[in-house]
């Protein structure tokens, strides 16, 4: 590794943090991850980083700390352990990407405004429905002002570990805002659900869109699209099922036209199923960020 490399360090070995530990490892650009720190000594995650090299340790944050020339941490604990987290780091000086729902910084979704925030000591990457949603109800608000915007995320429920089942609320309301905020919307709704079916189903997502005012399907389809491939760029599986459909809904203002978007994640596979497209989709958004955030660190001053 590069003496101009940066390092990093995943706090958190669950599914999430071993997923973006193998991401890391595979690509890593000039971030070197140089900790993987949890509070499960047996946890496969630590486990899995000893096997391949990387320095670990059981003493969660502390160890994190306690290892000073670490610039970046990405936090895979849960949002209320990242609250807790948010300022211990904030004072030693590390940008955290934050994986859970705790929103303690600004929301950041790569192709949206990543580049707004390459400063910020924090970013949220809100929660995997948002990563996935966000961007397209973003390209159609580019195209017409959205009214009201409502997303249906269903995940396979065996990739739903502990953390995600802990956050089940924080995920419905920090995406919810993330689609006011980052996708343009006037207000909206963000429902989760978990299916058990066997063979375990890809995650899917259904989006609701309701526009202010007369639009052209047309830029709206293509606007979409582009999008779609921008976030493609660097989550493999994701794509749309279809192009978007348009109908006319009731509504208390009237009748209104609405566009629904149907979107399908697949994993990469990296180290978990191909069918947690939910968890491959946050590992793959936090590596994009961290990799701009590297590049602006490592970028010549004025």
């Amino acid at each position: 590794m590069s003496v101009h490399s940066v390092k990093a360090a995943i706090l958190g070995t669950g599914n999430i943090g071993t997923d973006l530990m193998f991401k890391l490892l595979k690509n890593p650009g000039h971030l070197e991850l140089a900790l993987v720190a949890g509070i499960d000594r047996a946890s496969d995650g630590l486990a899995r980083a000893r096997s391949l090299g990387v320095a670990t340790s059981d003493r969660g944050l502390e160890a994190v700390l306690a290892t000073p020339d670490i610039k970046i941490v990405f936090d895979a604990t849960s949002a209320h352990a990242h609250c807790r987290h948010a300022p211990a780091l904030a004072v030693a000086g590390r940008i955290a990407i934050d994986l859970t729902p705790a929103a303690c910084g600004p929301y950041v979704v790569p192709p949206v405004n990543l580049r707004a925030h390459v400063d910020a000591p924090n970013v949220n990457l809100i929660t995997c429905g948002g990563q996935a949603t966000i961007p397209l109800v973003q390209a159609v608000s580019r195209i017409t002002p959205v009214r009201y915007a409502e997303i249906v995320s269903t995940v396979a429920s065996v990739s739903a570990g502990p953390g995600t089942r802990r956050n089940i609320d924080e995920f419905t309301f920090t995406t919810a805002r993330g689609l006011e905020a980052l996708g343009g919307a006037h207000s909206a709704k963000a429902i989760i659900i978990l299916n058990p079916a066997d063979p375990p189903i890809l995650m899917r997502n259904t989006i609701y869109v309701i526009p202010a005012g007369d639009f052209d399907e047309a830029a709206v389809a293509d606007s979409v699209a582009q999008m779609a491939a921008e976030v493609q760029s660097y989550v493999p599986g994701y794509r749309l099922k279809g192009a978007p459909v348009f109908d006319t809904v009731a509504t208390a203002a009237g009748p209104r036209r609405m566009a629904t978007l149907l979107l399908e994640v697949a994993g990469a596979g990296d180290y978990l199923p191909k069918y947690a497209g939910n968890l491959d989709i946050m590992t793959a958004s936090a590596c994009r960020v961290a990799r701009v955030i590297t590049e602006h660190l490592r970028a010549p001053g004025p």
